[in-house]
């Protein structure tokens, strides 16, 4: 089973490897994340990991989930997530660190993209736009959508203004350069979707 950890964005930096190469990473903290549950075939009807992340004050959670916490003595959690069973001998109550990974492995990083609230078709899908000359009445619209006489209808999935920004998204093959265990603090090289301090999920690829 792969590997996978929630953790946060915390912004992006620079590292120098031995051999003198400048590259640009992101810099993640990492867990450590709590074992809240372990689902199994039997009475859940498959297997997996939930995992909780950052501590938060119990009136921020429902009464069955701190109910829940509180009976197996693990301290209110703010994130929650579902992953793999990676490894068999981790039970309720586990603390999972981000020893885990390794410099070098090969990841894929899920993330919330940052919010851009209502835009036009320039700014959420790159259109080029209208002659910027005198007399020219186009200039930003999105021009013509329509399919003429028939089938007089807008295609679904045509490219139109709207809600820019705010999706998952998973970005994929990234590599490991550092690990600060005892920070839980990982460096992955490039960039990764979401704001500063956004809730990620890392999983082995």
């Amino acid at each position: 089973m792969k590997k996978s950890l929630i953790g946060r964005k915390m912004g992006m930096s620079q590292y120098i490897d031995p051999e003198g190469k400048v590259i640009p990473v992101t810099i993640c903290e990492v867990g450590p994340c709590v074992v809240v549950q372990k689902k199994t075939v039997e009475s859940d009807g498959y297997e997996a990991l939930k995992l909780g992340y950052l501590d938060t004050k119990e009136k921020r959670l429902a009464k069955p989930v701190l109910a829940d916490l509180k009976k197996k003595n693990i301290a209110p959690k703010r994130v929650f997530c579902e992953v793999e069973v990676f490894d068999a001998s981790l039970d309720v109550g586990s603390v999972v660190t981000c020893d885990i990974f390794g410099e070098n492995d090969v990841v894929k990083v899920s993330g919330t993209s940052k919010g851009h609230g209502f835009a036009g078709v320039m700014r959420r899908h790159g259109f080029h736009g209208g002659r910027k000359t005198h007399g020219s009445n186009f200039h930003r619209a999105p021009g013509s959508i329509g399919a003429c006489a028939y089938p007089s209808e807008v295609w679904k999935g045509k490219k139109m203004p709207g809600r820019f920004g705010g999706d998952r998204v998973t970005v994929r093959n990234l590599k490991i350069v550092k690990v600060l265990k005892d920070k839980n603090i990982v460096l992955i090289s490039g960039a990764i979707s979401g704001r500063k301090d956004s809730i990620i999920t890392i999983k082995a690829v």
